[in-house]
C-alpha cells in the first residue's frame, strides 16, 4: 500500500477528517452555535472560513460537523460489522435450515436501496441521532453478512479447521479461534469502504431534515441551509461540499490500499 500513492492520499484525508473531528473542541475557533452580526463573512484572517446567515463561525460548523459523520459512520458500521458477521459466521457453518432462514432475512434487506431503507427507518422512527445510527445499521447489516458467509464456506473446508474437529473442539471454538480470524480481512476491507457511503448517507438525510437537527451542525444539515444563499454567499456550499468530498474520497482510496495488502492475490502486483 505504501508504493502507491493513491492510497497514502487516501489516508491522508481519512487520517486529516479524523483528526479534525476528534479534536474538533480544540481546533475551533469559536462556538459553533454562537451568532453575530457579522453575517456572510468571507473568509479572513478572523474567519478562516467566514461566517454563515446567523453570523457563526464556519470553520467551527465544519469541525463539528465532522464530529456527527465521524461517530455516526462508526457507529453504524461498527455495530453492522459485528451484527452482519455472526450472522453470516452461524449461517455459513451451519448450512442446511439455518443459513436457508437467516439468508432469507437477509434478502428481504437486501432488496432495498441503502438510502432508501435508511430513509424509511428514520421517517418511522423519528429524527434523532440514535435513529439514525439504528438506520444507517440495519442497511448495512446483509452487506457484512453476505462477505462473512461466503468465506467462512470457503475456510471452513481447511484442513486445520477438520482438524480441531477431530480433536473434539466444539462449534463455538471452531467459529471463534479457527474460522473467525480468517474471515476478517474482507470485513475489515468492506467496513472502510462503508464508513465512506455511511457519510454520505448521514449527509443525506440530514440534508432532508431527517437527521442532526437545527442549531446541531452537521455536512448534510450546512448544505441543506445553504440552498437559499448560493448566489449571496456560494462558499456555504462548497465548504461542507467539500468536506464530504474528501472524507468519502479518503476512506475510498484508504480502503483500495488494505485490499491490496488483506488479499493475498494483489500483494504481487
Amino acid at each position: 500500500m505504501w508504493r502507491r500513492k493513491t492510497a497514502l492520499l487516501g489516508l491522508a484525508l481519512a487520517s486529516s477528517v479524523l483528526a479534525g473531528a476528534l479534536l474538533a473542541p480544540v481546533l475551533a475557533p469559536a462556538d459553533p452555535l454562537a451568532m453575530s452580526p457579522r453575517r456572510f463573512a468571507w473568509p479572513s484572517g478572523r474567519d478562516w472560513l467566514g461566517t454563515d446567515q446567523f453570523g457563526r463561525d464556519l470553520l467551527s460548523r465544519l469541525l463539528h460537523g465532522a464530529r456527527v459523520s465521524v461517530s455516526v459512520s462508526f457507529a453504524a458500521v461498527g455495530v453492522a460489522a459485528a451484527v452482519g458477521g455472526a450472522v453470516g459466521l452461524v449461517a455459513g457453518y451451519f448450512e442446511g435450515k439455518t443459513d436457508h432462514l437467516l439468508m432469507r432475512l437477509v434478502d428481504v434487506l437486501m432488496a432495498f436501496p441503502t438510502l432508501l431503507l435508511a430513509l424509511a427507518v428514520v421517517a418511522t422512527l423519528g429524527p434523532s441521532l440514535p435513529h439514525l445510527v439504528a438506520a444507517i445499521t440495519l442497511a448495512y447489516i446483509p452487506i457484512f453478512s453476505r462477505i462473512v458467509r461466503g468465506s467462512v464456506l470457503s475456510v471452513k473446508q481447511n484442513e486445520f479447521v477438520q482438524a480441531s474437529r477431530a480433536l473434539g473442539a466444539g462449534d463455538g471454538r471452531i467459529m471463534m479461534r479457527a474460522i473467525l480470524p480468517n474471515v476478517l480481512a474482507p470485513v475489515i476491507v468492506q467496513a472502510t469502504f462503508n464508513l465512506s457511503t455511511a457519510i454520505m448517507v448521514e449527509a443525506a438525510l440530514s440534508f432532508l431534515g431527517l437527521g442532526v437537527q437545527p442549531p446541531a451542525a452537521s455536512w448534510g444539515s450546512m448544505l441543506s441551509e445553504s440552498r437559499s444563499f448560493m448566489e449571496l454567499d456560494p462558499w456555504l456550499a462548497i465548504a461542507p461540499g467539500a468536506a464530504i468530498t474528501a472524507a468519502v474520497l479518503g476512506f475510498n482510496l484508504f480502503g483500495d490500499g488494505l485490499r491490496d495488502i488483506l488479499d493475498p492475490r494483489l500483494r504481487g502486483e
